[in-house]
């Protein structure tokens, strides 16, 4: 979504006609995820990927041919094992791509929730006379949108697949196949401390779709001109930053500073708050005199475990920039639930 937001927002802006393309549902191998996206303008330009590879040539064709008598259309692409390089697959696999006349309401609706960080989730009717038509719920299930063909208690059966899928892809309500496509918040680096791994780690962090805060109390670390594109720059302690930033199931921390009177006051903040990830630069004997500084501040063994420390993969890194791929990597290795224990 984040990907084509920006273009597809100014071809509307330019009032071009634009079809939209959705990975639907993967088989075997696919280098895309369910709810990737791609999309195609009347003019033949195009933004985003469903495959990387030639499916892409004939979802543009469809796309084309939708724009061109105003319906949706689901398309499945299987390959073979010899021929999956040639269409972008890294070995056998098929795909469903879901082709469809862009909704500029629904869109607008959902373009908003992304610009503003906010959870949406689209619920699409994948069959039948009613194929295409959809409802946008928010964070709490509020209904922000429904196809104007759909009724009040067609869009409740549809808003039900939500609680019922806790991922994006393929489920039935009642017996009708539909696309529940969720998009989550944008997940919220915050890096304590203006030193210099976080200006190569914030860049790269913003490229792989993070939304970066610094918090460094120590002005002259922490300003716009060492970090032009950070969201949020906070000239305070920890305890009273963090707060304000937010600390949910979204937040990645990493403490870099050093310096026991600003690490040990986010530990002593953020710990509690249960967050996916939070990661200490810093030695081995450091690290355990800190446990110990910790213990008398009142934090349980059980919380002070799930500090990650040395941070990030250890991959021999010695530079600045190279810290930073180690401790990227291992954050987007925890979000997405791959297997990396706490050293």
């Amino acid at each position: 979504m984040l990907d084509i937001l920006e273009t597809m927002n100014r071809w509307l802006a330019e009032e071009r006609r634009v079809a939209l393309a959705t990975v639907v549902k993967t088989w075997g191998s696919a280098p895309r995820r369910e709810g990737s996206k791609m999309a195609v303008s009347g003019d033949m330009q195009m933004i985003g990927s469903v495959s990387g590879g030639c499916v892409e040539g004939a979802v543009v064709e469809e796309a084309l041919a939708g724009l061109r008598d105003g319906r949706p259309r689901l398309l499945k692409f299987g390959v073979a094992d010899d021929m999956a390089w040639e269409v972008g697959l890294t070995c056998g696999g098929s795909i469903e791509v879901f082709v469809e006349p862009l909704d500029s309401l629904w869109w607008d609706a959902l373009a908003d929730l992304a610009i503003k960080d906010k959870f949406g989730a689209t619920v699409t009717i994948m069959e039948g006379e009613r194929l295409g038509e959809k409802v946008l719920l928010d964070a709490d299930g509020g209904l922000l949108y429904r196809s104007p063909g759909l009724d009040d208690k067609q869009a409740s059966a549809l808003k039900t697949a939500v609680a019922e899928s806790g991922t994006s892809g393929i489920t039935t309500v009642g017996e009708t196949r539909v696309m529940v496509d969720r998009q989550a918040e944008r997940p919220h680096l915050i890096l304590i401390g203006g030193v210099h791994v976080s200006i190569p780690l914030y860049r790269m962090a913003t490229e792989v779709g993070f939304r970066v805060s610094i918090v460094d109390p120590r002005a002259a670390f922490a300003s716009e001109e060492r970090f032009p594109e950070v969201a949020n720059i906070l000239h305070s302690y920890p305890d009273k930053a963090l707060p304000e930033l937010g600390l949910d199931r979204s937040t990645y921390l990493a403490v870099l500073t050093h310096d026991p009177k600003i690490d040990d006051k986010a530990l002593v903040t953020a710990l509690p708050a249960n967050i996916p990830y939070v990661g200490v630069l810093s030695s081995g004997r450091t690290h355990r005199q800190r446990v110990a500084r910790l213990k008398e501040a009142g934090l349980s063994d059980d919380l002070i475990a799930r500090i990650r420390t040395p941070i990030g993969i250890d991959i021999g890194a010695s530079t600045p920039e190279e810290i930073a791929v180690c401790i990227l990597a291992e954050i987007i290795a925890v979000r997405n639930g791959a297997r990396n224990e706490v050293r």
